[in-house]
């Protein structure tokens, strides 16, 4: 026997995404028969808590650095099932996404480094694979490994667990000539010393994997 499935609901938007809320509130007016609201009302309401907050701890971050010119943009690592939602959350919360994956960008870390030898044996093994006009980032922790990440011209450098006065530092080093990144031990406290040392983006992968779910309710009138 096939059950029965729900009939269709349909939505108005009332709080437009990006937007600002107060509590109790209304987001959006739910329309349809009980059985297909109360089928749908868990995942509904765990999704959108989950987006809503992403979207709220992003906007918080943005705010806190806003006038340093630092970007806020969040890290490829995110939950598979709502990659594309999350994304979609973090800029509508005011930040910008990192690369989706290996196959738009690589980043070098400290482990393929270690496989390669040095960031220049692992630069040139990725360029002889995907040519030389795929973007390259590498993954440094001291201003030493900086300086070779610069003598093979990369695109972008990920500055990794600095505290400000080495960032600023480093900002110094690379002058301009790629993009800065930084990234490790970032939180809504410190945020604001690591924008004012210069760097072009600041990356925190807890706005997708941490970031606490707002409390969203539905109630059936």
């Amino acid at each position: 026997m096939i059950s029965r499935l729900p009939e269709p609901a349909s939505a108005t938007i009332v709080t437009p995404d990006g937007s600002d809320v107060e509590a109790g509130g209304t987001v959006a007016l739910l329309s349809g028969s009980a059985r297909t609201l109360l089928t749908g009302e868990r995942v509904i309401l765990n999704l959108l808590g989950h987006l809503s907050g992403v979207a709220t701890a992003t906007a918080a971050v943005v705010r806190a650095v806003e006038g340093t010119g630092a970007v806020i943009r969040t890290r490829a690592r995110r939950r598979r099932a709502c990659a594309s939602l999350e994304k979609y959350a973090v800029e509508a919360g005011g930040g910008v996404n990192h690369r989706s994956g290996l196959y738009d960008a690589v980043l070098i870390k400290d482990n393929h480094i270690g496989v390669a030898g040095s960031i220049t044996a692992a630069v040139g093994r990725a360029r002889s694979s995907l040519g030389r006009d795929f973007p390259i980032q590498v993954e440094v922790d001291t201003l030493e490994q900086l300086e070779e990440a610069l003598t093979v011209r990369v695109d972008a450098v990920l500055l990794d667990n600095m505290e400000p006065e080495q960032l600023r530092r480093a900002v110094a080093i690379v002058d301009h000539r790629c993009h800065t990144e930084a990234s490790g031990g970032i939180t809504p406290v410190n945020v604001r010393a690591v924008a004012e040392t210069g760097v072009d983006s600041i990356s925190l992968g807890w706005l997708t994997h941490s970031a606490r779910s707002l409390d969203l309710g539905l109630d059936i009138e």
